[in-house]
């Protein structure tokens, strides 16, 4: 099976050797985001709830191949503090809707930049 990488200026750029996402199949690997400002390489500036809710913004176009949120799959949220547990609930509830992909949360020491939370995704795609 090939694989094909994915670049798109609508999420933030890799900052080390790795792709945005990657095409396998009928399935899409995208890699973790966080709340990175793709257009200014900076961090967004804001509450909890807006700094999670950026997070997943890139996952709707996952590597810019327009996939809906219903296409995705799995996720894995990684959280530097377990407390903001609820507060990622919310948000993600609100982003996937009614038929959320499953997922793992979990409790990291240390993100890239020091940032609260990354989120990665596995999202299916027709042809």
């Amino acid at each position: 099976m090939s694989k094909l990488a994915i670049s798109t200026p609508l999420a933030p750029a890799a900052i080390g050797p790795y792709s945005q996402a990657v095409r396998s199949g009928n399935l899409v690997f995208l890699s973790g985001q966080i709340p990175l400002d793709p257009e200014t390489d900076s961090l967004w500036k804001g509450r909890r709830r807006a700094n999670r809710a950026r997070a997943a913004k890139p996952l709707s176009d996952s590597g810019g191949r327009g996939l809906k949120p219903g296409a995705s799959v799995e996720t894995t949220v990684y959280l530097r503090d377990i407390s903001d547990f609820a507060i990622m609930n919310e948000v993600y509830a609100r982003f996937f809707g009614d038929c959320p992909p499953a997922r793992a949360t979990v409790e990291v020491a240390r993100l890239p930049r020091n940032v609260a939370v990354e989120i990665d995704l596995i999202a299916e795609v027709e042809g």
